[in-house]
């Protein structure tokens, strides 16, 4: 793999926004792998790599940073990263989806140390981003432990597999000598959020190598936007983790090392369901007990997430070979208890019964799972000699896979009265998995793949790589790359590539089944989401999932005018066939095949997976950094821009669902495909250190998004105005171990465009769009080293 340097401690806050910038400025010896490339030999710069690659520097983040987890520090980082926080969306509230360049987080691979990251359980059903896709937990990861983050902006699935279309995030951690801590505070200017953060890393040396422990602890407070008065609860999720990761590599003999990744988290979230109305409102006697809740009562959704995450592996060498032997294990489990609730079923039970009309409060709505196992080895080896040197690698990779969904306590589904009464059936705010619902399924996949990289003159280097990749479920996928870089001159550096490449279905997306309960336009609405081959899916015609596959074309151009200043530019086009998509609500009304069904099923509405649609992005990634002398100190500034577009191309209806295209993929889901993030995002930054003071002005803006709405024309859809906010911070180096960080983020607390709250998603003014809905935030740290 490619090897670059990192920057002097003096310009580490650069790098924060972009590797171009860093990488301008390198001075030092210390070298990083860098994703996307597995030549051995160290390179220059970013500016020299064959495709888009970004580089942050942890380091600061971790010490003074006004975000206390690693998906909101990407997302005021990288343009090409979104992150949202959710709010009134239900599971989805308590893990927050990532994504690159516009596309669904289940697109975008994550790697640690270069070896594929497990996704979560949970499937995304509500909110304004990322619907019907797992993704992966970048909060799992303690910031402390990390010592960059890579960003790939290109396809790699010919590299490293499923999942690659959007590109790859290589979160490498450390294992250096000597320890440091970390405690910090903050808070919306509004007075809750309140955020406590306390982080120790040491490294410890073991037997010729170093072993990195990290431990970390974080409590988030619920923040509310509702209006006063409102029943309900608008804001970030209560949040506590718990964590402890491992990080180290130790030499055996010769070129033999022996190296260990181990990490836990245990996470305690607690998010506001919807309000119930009380005494006088439809909810009573249909979802309240006016004996229990006569002023209305907003139900909670607590969530206990348990990731797991190791890595054991042994690099050595072999008759000039260099190889790598890896055994990757994750897990990620979430359980729901449902709390300040009822199950209105049993409550109006109790009454009919001459009771007082009371049901229990907190039910244990049961979870799911999923865990994944990969076994990889790789070769590579250098060959000076060969076409201007040559750097050859190959491997292969077996992977399994399991998901299972476990069933709640009966009180949180049944239907106790059974004589219509009016109560409706489950734990009002999230009803309990069903025993219909559980499933325990497992799948395996095998990948071969090979890649050359040559030099075939000073100034033109070319990479292609093949992969074949087979799954014991749906079948095979070969996928190929070619990607290439000209020197123009010392300078300049054109760059360019060609992939194909493919997502598998999710055993979430294949497997996942729930009743649950949705408000359109404030009214309560049953609807069943159907696995696939089940007898919904059966009666629409919907075939077995298959495979996304897609086609990802990159050109562009870097400038490095002097070893202080950097200029990249990248076009890009993702072209994605049979993308798998969460269909639209299907009734007797829009679709009388169902009728039946659902009238069986207790349910309003279905909705299920479908390979349903085609969509074709485009897209423009930007960046620029200078450094600067001014005064007694030293100006770095920095400008990073993404500009993108996705539209959907085709709807792909099975034959049963030809003439039902507007339901299959209503305007509402469309745009939640097409503008699910901002249609651009740039981060103009600027940090002046001199002496012991170093301070940061970070502006960063988020461009337009719309989406629909429930009703549909002719009202309009939900237009959110660009934006801008910006992020102010201060450090101190009191002494040379201690350093003392004061900020504030969204300053002058910039909020969405106000909307109609019938017609959004959330039933709030606005949905969880650009930078969320808390408004101003501040904070302090103060940071040690031992």
């Amino acid at each position: 793999m490619h090897a670059i340097r990192l920057l002097p401690t003096a310009l580490a806050a650069l790098s924060l926004f972009s590797a171009t910038a860093a990488l301008a400025q390198d001075n030092s010896l210390e070298r990083v792998t860098v994703v996307g490339s597995r030549k051995s030999l160290p390179a220059a710069s970013s500016t020299d790599t064959l495709v888009p690659v970004d580089i942050y520097s942890m380091g600061k983040v971790a010490e003074g940073g006004g975000q206390f987890d690693l998906a909101q520090s990407l997302q005021y980082l990288s343009p090409s990263f979104n992150s949202t926080r959710q709010t009134g969306a239900d599971g989805a509230d308590l893990i927050d989806s990532a994504a690159l360049r516009g596309l669904g987080s289940d697109q975008t691979l994550v790697l640690v140390n270069g070896k594929r990251r497990h996704t979560v359980a949970l499937v995304n059903l509500f909110g304004a981003r990322n619907r019907g896709s797992t993704g992966t937990d970048m909060n799992s990861l303690p910031l402390l432990a990390i010592d960059n983050v890579q960003v790939l902006r290109d396809g790699a699935a010919a590299q490293y597999g499923s999942d690659a279309i959007a590109g790859v995030i290589n979160v490498q951690l450390k294992k250096k000598a000597g320890c440091e801590a970390v405690a910090g505070y903050g808070q919306y200017s509004a007075g809750d959020g309140k955020n406590w953060l306390a982080s120790a890393y040491c490294g410890v040396k073991i037997a010729d190598g170093t072993l990195g422990i990290t431990g970390e602890w974080q409590d988030r407070g619920r923040s509310n936007r509702a209006d006063p008065g409102s029943l309900r609860t608008i804001g970030d999720t209560k949040v506590e983790n718990k964590t402890l990761y491992l990080n180290g590599e130790f030499p055996v003999a010769g070129a033999d090392k022996l190296y260990v990744t181990a990490g836990a988290q245990d996470r305690d979230a607690s998010s506001a369901a919807w309000a119930r109305g009380g005494v006088g409102s439809d909810d009573i006697p249909s979802r309240n007990s006016a004996a229990m809740y006569p002023d209305g009562f907003v139900p909670y959704i607590n969530g206990k997430i348990e990731d797991r995450y190791l890595i054991v592996g042994w690099k050595s060498a072999f008759a000039g070979w260099d190889t790598d032997l890896s055994q990757t294990y994750g897990s990620n489990k979430l359980r729901y208890d449902i709390s300040n609730t009822l199950n209105a079923s049993i409550a109006n039970k109790d009454l009919l019964a001459g009771g007082k009309g009371i049901s229990p409060t907190n039910f244990d709505a049961g979870g799911f799972g999923f865990s994944q196992a990969t076994t990889n080895f790789d070769v590579s080896r250098f060959f000076p000699e060969l076409l201007g040197g040559s750097n050859i690698a190959f491997g292969a990779e077996y992977r399994k896979e399991k998901y299972d969904i476990v069933a709640g306590e009966p009180g949180s589904y049944i239907d106790a009265d059974g004589v219509g009464f009016g109560g409706n059936a489950g734990s009002q705010g999230f009803p309990g998995f069903q025993p219909s619902d559980a499933t325990n399924k497992s799948r395996n996949s095998q990948a071969l793949y090979v890649d050359w990289e040559a030099n075939l003159t000073p100034a033109l280097t070319v990479d292609a790589a093949v992969r074949a990749e087979h799954y014991s479920d749906f079948g095979s996928a070969t996928t190929a790359k070619l990607a290439g870089s000209f020197k123009a001159s010392k300078e300049v550096l054109l760059r360019g590539a060609a992939s194909t490449g493919f997502r598998a279905p999710s055993l979430q997306q294949l497997y996942f089944s729930s009743t649950f309960t949705d408000f359109i336009s404030g009214k309560p609405l049953d609807v069943v989401l159907a696995p696939n081959g089940s007898k919904i899916t059966a009666a629409a015609g919907v075939p077995a999932l298959k495979q996304e596959k897609s086609k990802n074309y990159t050109l562009g151009i870097t400038v490095k005018p002097s070893t202080d200043t950097a200029f990249t530019v990248d076009l890009y086009q993702i072209n994605i066939r049979d993308r798998i998509v969460l269909s639209g609500r299907f009734d007797e009304d829009n679709y009388p095949a169902l009728g039946a069904i659902l009238q069986s099923l207790g349910v309003g509405q279905a909705q299920f997976f479908v390979n349903s649609i085609n969509t074709r992005t485009r897209g423009l990634d930007l960046t620029a950094s200078t450094r600067t002398k001014l005064g007694g100190g030293q100006l770095n500034t920095f400008l990073a821009l993404n500009v993108s577009s996705t539209r959907v191309t085709n709807i792909n209806a099975p034959d049963k669902l030809k003439g039902y295209e507007d339901v299959l993929l209503s305007e509402r889901e469309r745009l939640f495909i097409e503008q699910g993030g901002p249609r651009s995002k740039a981060t103009l930054g600027f940090e002046y250190s001199e002496g012991a003071w170093t301070g940061e002005a970070k502006v960063i803006h988020f461009g337009s998004q719309t989406q629909g709405t429930f009703s549909g024309p002719p009202v309009p859809n939900l237009h959110y105005k660009p934006k801008t906010s910006m992020d102010l911070g201060l450090s101190w180096q009191a002494t040379p171990a201690l350093k003392l960080s004061v900020g504030g983020n969204n300053v002058f607390n910039v909020k969405p465009t106000r909307q109609n709250p019938d017609e959004t998603d959330n039933g709030f003014y606005y949905d969880s769009v650009q930078f969320g809905l808390n408004g101003a935030s501040y904070y302090a740290r103060a940071y040690y080293r031992f």
